[in-house]
């Protein structure tokens, strides 16, 4: 069974958001290589919506400047949770509807294939949590401190609660944590 790795940038006050504004300066060489490693491990990508627009304008016309990690971006299958889009326009790209999302990336996993990647923390994060289908939350830890966010710019979200235990840490030059975690044996409720 393919497992589900999510991918995520996090600041030490917990902002997940507009990472394009606070993690440029530690992107270097070992985190481009780790990214890229990460994503050639995989063989699809999940995202929900707002995931899914922000990729699909960006990554078409960075394709040829990103090179073989833009041309993987582009041509690996996307799958998208959203019951609002209706023509992804963005190459192999397969929308599921939230109401059956579960069961479709229940059924997803068991396919034969690479492993499912799966960038930032959301909504579809946290179904995917609730449903037991999060195999691997890898957070890229920044040492910045973002120092303004709206609630829906964290990590953490009223209502949801999970409990994760460590796996392994990748510590670069620059700072960057990328620690690893699994789902708990026992999930948190809430």
């Amino acid at each position: 069974m393919r497992k589900i790795v999510n991918s995520t940038y996090v600041s030490l006050d917990g902002v997940i958001e507009k990472p394009q504004n606070w993690t440029s300066p530690f992107f270097q060489q070992e985190a481009a290589d780790y990214a890229r490693d990460l994503l050639f491990s995989c063989g699809a990508l999940l995202m929900g919506r707002r995931t899914f627009d922000g990729f699909s304008q960006a990554w078409p016309a960075m394709a040829e400047a990103a090179g073989d990690f833009g041309v993987r971006m582009n041509t690996l299958p996307h799958y998208v949770v959203s019951d609002s889009l209706r023509k992804p326009g963005w190459g192999d790209t397969t929308v599921i509807r939230r109401a059956g999302a579960a069961a479709e990336i229940t059924a997803l996993k068991e396919r034969d294939g690479q492993d499912i990647l799966q960038y930032g923390f959301g909504p579809v994060s946290r179904t995917l949590v609730r449903h037991r289908l999060l195999d691997e939350v890898r957070l890229w830890i920044h040492p910045v401190i973002v120092g303004s966010a709206d609630p829906g710019e964290l990590l953490a979200r009223a209502g949801f609660a999970a409990s994760f235990e460590l796996a392994g840490t990748e510590v670069f030059k620059t700072g960057v944590i990328i620690a690893t975690y699994v789902p708990a044996a026992a999930p948190v409720s809430g």
